[in-house]
């Protein structure tokens, strides 16, 4: 009896208090669903800066790198087609896309547990792994690249650390090891992240409860958190894969000739011999095999995600 007296006070109030209203009814309910309307009708006018900035930084290239892929210097396909039966062209892009998939991998290996880990702890011990993680980004890649030049080159700093163990040199800087060592190192927020918002997501009682039931530990684990994490374990891996096909930086200062990137081919092909067209049709290769990687890592995501969505 007493709650719905309060009820009936507060509703009241609501109705005599608030100036615009009267009898009940808001005299801003027309105004309102004039400019719900107006948004309604018009939806291109909050779209409009988004796909003007994306057609002029994005489209607009794309479209001029196809025509001179096959308008350079004469109208024809022949750019394609000795690209791809250039031998030193599709080995240097299978050891791009093998390159890709091994950060890919190594990656997701490295950050899971730390995105894990992040879940666990407190807050204040959150924001420290969270700035240790973003650090990277405050500082440009090629100072960072440089700094692994300094800790990699045969009497640098990693060097000289296992000389003083009594332990052999090791060749990093100029090989794949060391190329894979900075990627790693640039790309690896970009799968922290998105596993940590996957993760935070997951009901810590499930894990109690199937102990509860019996499992251990890491057959809860395998069982019910390994699951449910695989969206965020899909998008980061394929965010990291997609963004490792076009690094240039990073190889360019740790790799040699004879472990080049296709983007290092690329870059070669506009900036040395000048050869638009075969540099157009390279990224145009190369973005159409991106393409059908997403689309093969989004139609397999599907199966896992389903699966693990009815299971919880």
């Amino acid at each position: 009896m007493v709650v719905e007296e309060h009820e009936r006070y507060d509703e009241a109030v609501d109705g005599v208090g608030d100036p615009l209203t009267l009898g009940g009814s808001s005299v801003t309910d027309p105004v309102r669903r004039a400019l719900a309307r107006g948004v309604r009708a018009r939806p291109g006018l909050t779209l409009a800066p988004a796909t003007v900035f994306v057609t002029l930084a994005f489209l607009i290239p794309i479209a001029m790198l196809l025509w001179r892929s096959i308008a350079d210097p004469e109208f024809g396909i022949h750019h394609y087609s000795d690209a791809l039966q250039d031998s030193s062209v599709i080995r240097i892009m299978t050891r791009t896309f093998k390159t890709a998939v091994l950060v890919m991998l190594l990656t997701l290996i490295l950050g899971y547990p730390y995105a894990y880990v992040m879940t666990k702890v407190g807050r204040r011990m959150r924001t420290t792994l969270l700035t240790v993680l973003l650090i990277p980004f405050w500082t440009s890649i090629m100072a960072r690249s440089f700094a692994w030049i300094a800790i990699l080159q045969n009497n640098g700093v990693l060097n000289a650390a296992l000389s003083a163990f009594g332990l052999p040199r090791v060749q990093l800087l100029g090989s794949e090891t060391g190329v894979l060592i900075g990627m790693v190192q640039v790309l690896l927020p970009f799968t922290v992240l998105p596993l940590y918002a996957t993760l935070r997501t997951i009901d810590p009682s499930l894990m109690n409860a199937a102990e509860g039931m019996g499992a251990r530990r890491w057959q809860a684990f395998r069982i019910v958190y390994l699951p449910l994490s695989v969206p965020g374990v899909f998008a980061a891996g394929l965010l990291t894969f997609v963004m490792s096909l076009g690094f240039y930086i990073t190889p360019d200062l740790l790799g040699s000739p004879s472990n080049s990137l296709i983007s290092q081919l690329i870059a070669t092909r506009v900036s040395t011999l000048l050869d638009f067209g075969s540099a157009g049709a390279l990224a145009a290769i190369l973005l159409l095999a991106t393409l059908l990687a997403v689309a093969v890592g989004a139609r397999l995501s599907r199966g896992p995600i389903s699966n693990a969505t009815k299971d919880r």
